[in-house]
Parts: structure tokens; C-alpha cells; sequence
């Protein structure tokens, strides 16, 4: 997809401001534990990724600005569907300051998978997030398997098997 000169400038610009935010929040790396998290889900009801321990769990940062994202929900969606069954779990972790922001995003963009809210920004921080959307794929052990920072088209068979992988596994 070619980007306009102002296409640019904005995602740059708004890349900077995840990295502001982010500050200097120790990044965790493969292999490490994943950062625990308690979250709301659009109820206010608590979702912690300790209760899907013995899964595989997909962890998905996103934002309403962010044009990536757009096109990652269709996938994570169509993944869920297709290896739910199996011990595979997506957590979309919201981190716009305005849930109404979030709502008007998911609006266009449908979810079949859980979608928890962080306006504090703690969860991307303890994650060491650098970029919109972020994602780790964590193991059945609650170890982080893989990262990918943005979402890349050329890349969705690659990181689908990955999670057959884990899934194999476990």
C-alpha cells in the first residue's frame, strides 16, 4: 500500500508519541515471562492473563489512530475462529485515553476475540510496547514466544504458523 507524504508524516508522528509514552520502560524479550495484567473488558469485567495459562495467548496492543490496526482485526478475528477450539486466545489490549475513541474504532472494526481497555497505559509500559499495534505471542507456560511490532501483511502466514507451532506443543 503506497503512503501518501502526509500518510507518512502522521504515522511517523505517531509512532514518536508511543515512543514518549513508553519512556524508558524496560523492554521484555522471547523467553521471558509476560508482564501480568488485569484489565476490563467493554462490561467492566476483569480479564487477567494468569486465568489463560495453559493457552496460547496472542496479547495485541492497539489504538483507534492507528491505520495498521485496521487491517490486523480482520486476521485476529479469523484466527481466533480458526484455532479458539485448540487452547489459542486473543487479548486486544486498548490504550486510547478516551474509551469513546476505542468504541467508535470498533464500530468499524469488528472483534471476535476479547477486547480489554488500559487507559492508564501500564500494560504497554511493563510490556516495553514501542509501536502501534504491538503484539507477543505467549506460550502455554506464560513465557513470551514471539514479538512483532506493526502488522505486516507479507508476514500473517509466517506468524499463523508459529501459532500451530505453539499449539502442537503445548
Amino acid at each position: 500500500m503506497k503512503r501518501t507524504p502526509m500518510q507518512l508524516a502522521r504515522a511517523l508522528a505517531m509512532g514518536t508519541v508511543i515512543l514518549l509514552q513508553a519512556g524508558t520502560a524496560a523492554a521484555i524479550n522471547v523467553g521471558e515471562a509476560a508482564p501480568a495484567f488485569t484489565l476490563p473488558n467493554g462490561r467492566g469485567e476483569p480479564l487477567a492473563l494468569e486465568r489463560l495459562r495453559g493457552q496460547i495467548v496472542y496479547v495485541d496492543f492497539w489504538a483507534s489512530w492507528c491505520g495498521p490496526c485496521r487491517r490486523s482485526f480482520p486476521w485476529m478475528s479469523q484466527m481466533q475462529q480458526k484455532y479458539g477450539s485448540r487452547g489459542f486466545a486473543i487479548v486486544a489490549i486498548n490504550v486510547d485515553k478516551k474509551r469513546s475513541d476505542a468504541q467508535r474504532f470498533l464500530k468499524r472494526n469488528a472483534a471476535s476475540f476479547a477486547l480489554v481497555y488500559d487507559e492508564s497505559g501500564a500494560t504497554p509500559a511493563a510490556y516495553g510496547v514501542k509501536g502501534m499495534p504491538s503484539s507477543y505471542l505467549i506460550d502455554a507456560r506464560g513465557n513470551i514466544a514471539f514479538i512483532e511490532t506493526g502488522f505486516f501483511d507479507e508476514r500473517k502466514d509466517a506468524l499463523e504458523e508459529k501459532i500451530k507451532t505453539l499449539l502442537a506443543g503445548r
